[in-house]
């Protein structure tokens, strides 16, 4: 139960953070979180994103959105 509540605060940072950082809400950010799959993966790699500092977390979901969208 811990683990799923960590597992939040690090997509709500993250998607915060990444809301700041490119100047929209944070409802446009989730929505492209859940499009592209970041929520899942934040999730999936927990176990190494918890060691890191919260920056890591947006930087891994910005390194991945900057990609999938390049691709379209």
């Amino acid at each position: 139960m811990q683990q799923r509540r960590d597992e939040n605060l690090m997509l709500v940072a993250a998607v915060e953070q990444y809301a700041n950082q490119y100047n929209i809400s944070t409802a446009v950010a989730l929505n492209l979180f859940g499009k592209y799959g970041i929520n899942t993966l934040i999730r999936h790699h927990y176990n190494a994103l918890h060691t890191q500092s919260l920056d890591e977390c947006f930087h891994f979901a910005d390194d991945i959105l900057k990609r999938k969208l390049n691709e379209q």
